[in-house]
């Protein structure tokens, strides 16, 4: 066998390669790149879960980042189980040809409770009263402590909210180096995340993307380099490109107008969506919308209202699933799909000040659909800095806070993903190894393409 470290480069495309990336540049020179197809949605869980199951959404059952649980008539977005995962893991299929094959699997999601090796992922401490600690989960629980020891607490707050930048990125790579180093994997699963950060906030063209694109290429390098230490080959992929956005579209407005979305008013101060009384309503997720519809009989009125809404490109019906490969019982019954300038906001409230405490928060758990205004601190506050100091202070000294510092303006957003995008616009596939070379990489070949790798050089 021989040692694979595949390094997940968020939003890295065809076209960002250039005088940006030379690590990434010297990689593909020793081997190829490609352009690498990806799933509907284009979203991480999603996407991770078909490459490393090399099978569509319909199979695995990954239907995005979050989706509505009937069972339980919730919604409930970034859970971390890997039971949610159908199919057999690309690393379940190395041990079934040697049984000496081993996987690390750092920060790709779905990480918990995997039958990987060694797994580390992020899981904050939610204390009792309110506070959040940043932490991580690791199996064996022997690595959380060495890393930690070595790297300091990870820093969660880094990885997402207003104060994400490279800092969690450079974490996340020491941790690589330190694990591809003394535990020397067969396979070793990397995730980078700073490019999803600025390309959310600005959008792609924006001058400060670029700096991002260098930072993020020189991150990559150094896992590259540690891979090549061991006589390890390395894939680069990325998951998605992400696209400039100009126009939010409130999914779960129009179906509240219609009449089909219902909300409960708590304490005479907010509103919360009570989907399981609901009609309808969406669950979003970047571009691309699960629209759960209660009764059969309303699915017309339903779809007509979401394909009325400005922003809104398609809407799939069971057809349009089957042939997305999103016909999977998790699925909405219908799904709406956004023009490429446009993203859905999971907003269901009318009137902001009704909107519940959460959403002027980092909640990724608490809100029923994905938010990226919680890449910004709200531009309305005077003297933010301060307010965020009196909030730390409270913390420090034990008391109560709310850190309530995003925003409610939808449009600061000028970055999104989730359709399917022409090639160049879309993600990307590197290799050191000129095995499989192809024009063209499918997003169900990425397994048994880092399989061949593995056994095959």
């Amino acid at each position: 066998m021989k040692p694979l470290v595949v390094i997940d480069v968020v939003g890295l495309t065809p076209s960002l390669l250039g005088p940006n990336t030379p690590k990434l540049n010297e990689l593909s020179s020793t081997g190829w790149r490609a352009p690498l197809g990806t799933v509907l949605p284009a979203v991480t869980c999603s996407a991770q879960s078909t490459y490393l199951t090399g099978l569509m959404p319909r199979d695995h059952g990954v239907v995005g980042n979050g989706w509505f649980h009937r069972d339980l008539s919730e919604v409930l977005f970034w859970r971390q189980s890997n039971a949610l995962v159908g199919g057999e893991k690309v690393w379940e299929a190395g041990r079934k040809r040697d049984k000496e094959f081993t996987c690390a699997q750092l920060f790709w999601w779905f990480n918990m409770y995997s039958s990987v090796d060694w797994s580390v992922t992020p899981r904050p401490v939610y204390h009792a009263d309110g506070r959040k600690d940043p932490d991580i989960y690791a199996d064996p629980p022997e690595l959380r402590r060495d890393l930690n020891e070595q790297l300091g607490p990870f820093p969660l707050f880094h990885f997402w909210g207003p104060k994400a930048d490279l800092i969690s990125t450079k974490w996340i790579t020491d941790a690589a180096l330190e694990t591809i180093r003394t535990k020397k994997p067969t396979l070793t699963l990397v995730y980078l995340p700073h490019l999803d950060y600025d390309f959310q906030r600005f959008g792609p063209s924006d001058p400060r993307c670029a700096q991002a694109v260098r930072d993020v290429d020189y991150e990559a390098g150094r896992v590259a380099m540690a891979a090549r230490e061991i006589g390890a080959e390395v894939v680069v992929l990325s998951e998605y490109g992400i696209t400039a956005v100009s126009k939010p579209v409130h999914l779960n407005r129009v179906l509240r107008e219609a009449g089909f979305l219902r909300v409960q008013k708590v304490l005479d101060r907010w509103e919360l969506l009570d989907a399981g009384a609901s009609r309808a309503f969406a669950v979003a997720d970047h571009q691309v919308a699960h629209i759960y519809v209660k009764n059969a009989g309303d699915l017309p009125a339903v779809r007509a209202a979401v394909e009325h809404a400005p922003g809104v490109a398609r809407v799939l019906d069971g057809a349009g699933k089957k042939e997305a490969g999103l016909d999977h019982p998790r699925s909405g019954e219908l799904i709406a799909l956004a023009t490429p300038d446009a993203w859905f906001t999971y907003y269901y409230w009318l009137d902001d000040a009704l909107a519940p405490d959460f959403a002027r928060t980092v909640d990724i758990h608490r809100k029923p659909g994905y938010d990226p205004v919680e890449l910004f601190v709200d531009p309305t506050i005077p003297m933010p800095g301060l307010k965020a100091g009196g909030k730390l202070l409270k913390k420090a000294l034990g008391f109560r806070y709310l850190m309530d510092l995003v925003g409610l303006d939808a449009s600061l957003v000028k970055g999104s993903h989730g359709l399917l995008t022409i090639p160049e616009d879309g993600p990307v596939f590197i290799s050191t190894s000129k095995i499989g070379a192809r024009d063209r990489v499918a997003s169900t070949d990425v397994k048994s393409h880092l399989l061949d790798i593995a056994f095959r050089s």
